[in-house]
């Protein structure tokens, strides 16, 4: 991978790690417990704590992936980011500028069902 691939790839990690930052800022607002309100009936409350489920599940799975582009982000001037844990090849740069945190080449994805 050549250096300025390696600077593309910081960039569009930058871009992503800013995105989720502000991303997770958001859903924390909502994450606020629900109280029982009166005012609202039993399907209402429902709602609302299906919804804060919902917001949960988002701010864990964009928390996972901050941390894995953060960690990517570091590794991207070591030799092995960009190649394939399973079978050692390099990963495609188009790949790569979608999921920058990618560990598996897409063929090994495919095998490994992952």
């Amino acid at each position: 991978m050549t250096t300025q691939e390696k600077k593309i790839l910081k960039n569009i990690m930058i871009q992503e790690i800013d995105a989720l930052t502000l991303e997770l800022q958001n859903i924390e607002k909502s994450l606020k417990p629900i109280k029982k309100d009166c005012s609202l009936d039993s399907i209402d409350h429902k709602m609302l704590k299906q919804d804060q489920n919902v917001n949960i599940q988002r701010f864990e799975e964009a928390k996972k992936r901050l941390n894995r582009l953060k960690y990517a982000f570091l590794k991207v001037d070591i030799e092995g980011y960009g190649v394939c844990k399973e079978c050692e090849e390099d990963i495609a740069l188009e790949r790569l500028k979608l999921i920058p945190e990618s560990q598996y080449c897409v063929s090994c994805m495919n095998e490994l069902g992952l």
